[in-house]
């Protein structure tokens, strides 16, 4: 995982830590960062991408197009909003980047929706 990666995930992070919402309001800070990972979240594609890296462990970008259905142009896409998102943090190896997901901001949005 490159230095960029991991202060990137490490950002996102300390960004939505907040307290549940049934407890009590959110900020405007975590108010958008939350929507950004709504956002990022609302797309099947994206939603399935997830899934796949999640199962996986890790995935290569390069093995994301057939299970999707999709080019690589619209993987790349996919895998920049779930990155800038914080749920997955990519390490390039050749001309391929391996994909993770991010199990701390993954369980930062579980406890702010009320999950334990």
């Amino acid at each position: 995982m490159s230095a960029r990666s991991v202060a990137k995930a490490a950002s996102s992070s300390d960004a939505l830590c907040c307290d549940p919402l049934t407890q009590a309001p959110l900020s405007q800070v975590e108010a958008d960062d939350l929507a950004q990972v709504l956002a990022a979240l609302a797309d099947p594609v994206r939603l399935r991408l997830l899934s796949i890296v999640a199962a996986q462990g890790e995935a290569c970008s390069c093995n994301l197009e057939a299970p999707l259905g999709k080019s690589q142009p619209t993987i790349s896409h996919h895998t920049r909003v779930l990155a800038d998102a914080g749920l997955i943090v990519g390490d390039r190896r050749g001309k391929w980047t391996w994909w993770r997901i991010v199990p701390d901001r993954l369980a930062t949005l579980r406890r702010v929706l009320g999950g334990r």
